[in-house]
């Protein structure tokens, strides 16, 4: 069943061909809502179209007043060309950037500008007590810090003009900033006009400039020479316009879909990211289409939708557009990022789920389809094979496309492949010879196996698949618990949140409440699964009972001092305000998708601004997907403390201060009710 689809699809699959695309896409500059933009869709059309699948472009606006659900449009933008050069002093007198040359050397969606300035030096320009005593009315900053946050306090605040930014963002463990000494950063302006906000122009340096014109600026002023200066000239401009969103589709005998989503949108050249992702998915749908074309592949049941789109505005644009069509949406994987070349970019070949929240038999389904890819060499007996690239399993993170179609409120399961982490990201040595063709086609080939599987199963198919998910929670949930044992036995172990006090018990009773969940959604491939899904549901109750029951002896045993900690009622986290607030309100959210409150903060004053942006910076490694899971359990029923427990169990990470904080942001941005659980018990909707 599986081994015969996936010999079809990986045969018929060209990873060269998949190359071959990468290289017509990197030619156009794609920035969200711009002419290379829908160059490059006007490309993936034409192909689509060359090899016979049903396709077109969909229009949406790009402008100031349109939103998709809560989430705003912007402008289209147009740029011809950009300079930046060092004028004084003289004698250091050379061109720091060219938009001609390297689109990447301009900030995108950068506002015209022609003249000279001075320059001065910032140490990242994040905090406002940096500001105190400088004059920066009419000058340019030179900066690594954040470029939204810089431009709102150097440039609304005191009067400069514009940015040059050196940062390159690490990304461990492959990159630190001077890994890639001559790259520059990928960096735009996101202008949202909520509220009106103050426009400017930027470019981007690398850091080996951005080290070398700082000195220079630093030296001149100790010595008190005249300042550094500079000649800026940008030609660009800012209009209400459009954006394109390419649609394909197979048909199947029934309303129903499945999707195959990649993100076509950043700038030139932008290979692996999401050049190689777009590509991918088009080789994919040609690789479908003509199988089923020929008879090779049954017409599938439910229809596969192809999508390529300006990332996460295209997501929303397309659903709001299509709100009718979502019911009939079963599952989707999303492409991001899927042919750089292991070699040489230090990644891993990842699925990430789709959060908890959605729990689905998507990710037991594409961890089995995987496993049809681990055949790159043979073993010794003749017998099998072993896969020789890199690859793993991880929990939802976020970051793309998939975390607008798995948002709950959504509800359109989605997966996604990714190579991360990647030495090259979002820089420009994203380049086309870090592009692996036996990547594209590893990845193509998951996707196409997966959607063409979705698509065509009936009673068999989702019979095995039933089992399949059920072994899935067995191997999961044996881990889990295996896991806190360990860590009952050493408390020197880290990790977010201490072992025991009554968590294992949670935990388990958390795992199996998805689990049920997960089999449930099987009837959305075949109804009469149900008998059988209630089925494996007892079971797994038995198994889970037997796996708590293995914990509580285990923990009967452990050391003296952690004895007594599964008693039932007892937390393992010291009771704070935070603690003490998140059961008193409960979130009710008002909109339909997630919410990016970036765009939005320039509401709040100065100092709330500044609170939040330390709340985040004081939370590394969790500090963006917490909030985006908080959001997701956030039902309309459950308190905030109910969602720091499901976050808890979900990431491994309790933090209720801020879960607590994200809902009270939400609420001062119009985006989220706080409802006193006094009023919500007495709600006749609750």
């Amino acid at each position: 069943m599986l081994g015969d689809i996936f010999a079809l699809i990986r045969n018929e699959f060209s990873g060269g061909a998949a190359k071959e695309h990468v290289a017509a896409i990197v030619r156009h500059h794609r920035i969200q809502a711009s002419p290379g933009y829908r160059a490059a869709a006007t490309y993936v059309l034409d192909e689509l179209h060359k090899a016979g699948v049903d396709a077109q472009l969909e229009t949406f606006p790009a402008d100031r007043e349109t939103c998709f659900w809560a989430e705003p449009s912007f402008q289209e933008w147009h740029a011809t060309g950009a300079r930046l050069d060092l004028i004084e002093p003289a004698d250091h007198a050379c061109r720091l950037a060219d938009y001609r040359r390297l689109k990447l050397s301009l900030i995108q969606r950068s506002t015209p500008f022609d003249g000279t300035a001075e320059v001065v030096l910032l140490s990242d320009g994040l905090d406002q007590a940096e500001y105190d005593g400088l004059d920066l009315d009419g000058k340019i900053v030179l900066t690594k810090g954040d470029v939204e946050r810089v431009r709102r306090l150097a440039v609304e605040e005191h009067g400069a003009i514009g940015i040059i930014f050196y940062g390159m963002r690490t990304v461990r463990p492959v990159r630190e900033p001077m890994d890639l000494p001559d790259a520059r950063q990928y960096t735009s302006f996101w202008w949202s006009d909520y509220p009106a906000e103050t426009k400017c122009f930027g470019f981007v340096l690398s850091t080996r400039q951005g080290e070398w014109l700082g000195e220079l600026v630093r030296s001149r002023a100790n010595e008190g020479l005249p300042p550094v200066r500079v000649r800026a000239h940008v030609s660009s401009r800012l209009v209400d316009g459009t954006f394109e969103v390419v649609s394909a589709f197979i048909p199947g005998d029934t309303d129903q879909q499945v999707l195959l989503v990649s993100h076509l949108c950043h700038p030139q050249p932008s290979a692996n990211d999401n050049a190689s992702g777009a590509a991918a998915a088009l080789e994919t749908a040609r690789t479908l289409h003509h199988l089923i074309r020929n008879g090779d592949l049954p017409r599938p049941r439910r229809g596969i939708r192809f999508l390529w789109l300006p990332e996460m505005l295209g997501s929303y644009a397309y659903l709001a557009a299509h709100e009718g069509e979502i019911p009939s949406m079963v599952a989707g994987i999303n492409l991001d990022m899927v042919g750089g070349d292991q070699a040489l970019n230090g990644s891993s070949f990842l699925l990430e789920c789709p959060p908890d929240s959605i729990s689905s038999f998507v990710p037991d389904l594409l961890e089995r389809l995987r496993e049809e890819l681990f055949d790159d060499a043979a073993l010794h007996s003749g017998v099998g094979g072993y896969a020789l690239f890199r690859y793993a399993t991880t929990g939802f993170t976020g970051g793309s496309d998939h975390f607008i179609f798995s948002d709950p409120t959504v509800g359109v399961p989605m997966a996604m492949l990714i190579q991360s982490p990647d030495k090259f990201y979002h820089t420009s040595a994203d380049t086309l010879d870090r592009i692996d063709p036996a990547m594209l086609a590893r990845a193509g080939s998951l996707a196409g196996a997966f959607i063409y599987f979705v698509a065509s199963a009936g009673r068999a198919e989702t019979t095995w698949l039933a089992y399949q998910v059920a072994a899935g929670f067995q191997g999961r949930l044996v881990k889990r618990v295996q896991a806190h044992i360990t860590r009952m036995f050493d408390d020197t172990m880290p990790g977010a949140t201490a072992a025991g006090n009554g968590q294992l018990g949670r935990l388990v009773t958390y795992l199996l409440a998805r689990h049920q969940e997960s089999l449930a959604t099987l009837t959305r491939l075949w109804t009469g699964i149900a008998p059988l899904a209630t089925e494996l549901g007892r079971e797994a109750t038995q198994f889970a009972e037997v796996q708590l029951e293995r914990g509580r002896r285990a923990a009967e045993v452990r050391p003296e001092r952690s004895k007594g900690v599964d008693e039932p009622g007892l937390s393992s986290t010291p009771m704070d305000e935070w603690e003490e607030k998140a059961p008193t309100f409960v979130p009710r959210r008002l909109f339909r998708g997630p919410v990016a409150v970036r765009g939005r903060l320039a509401v709040l004053s100065q100092e709330e601004q500044t609170a939040w942006y330390r709340l985040i910076d004081s939370r590394p490694h969790w500090g963006f997907t917490l909030p985006i899971l908080a959001d997701y359990w956030a039902d309309g029923r459950r308190t905030a403390l109910e969602i720091t427990d499901l976050v808890e169990n979900e990431s491994g990470i309790r933090d209720a201060e801020l879960v607590v904080k994200r809902f009270e942001l939400l609420h001062k941005l119009g985006l989220v009710e706080l409802c006193p659980v006094e009023l919500h018990q007495e709600s006749p909707s609750s």
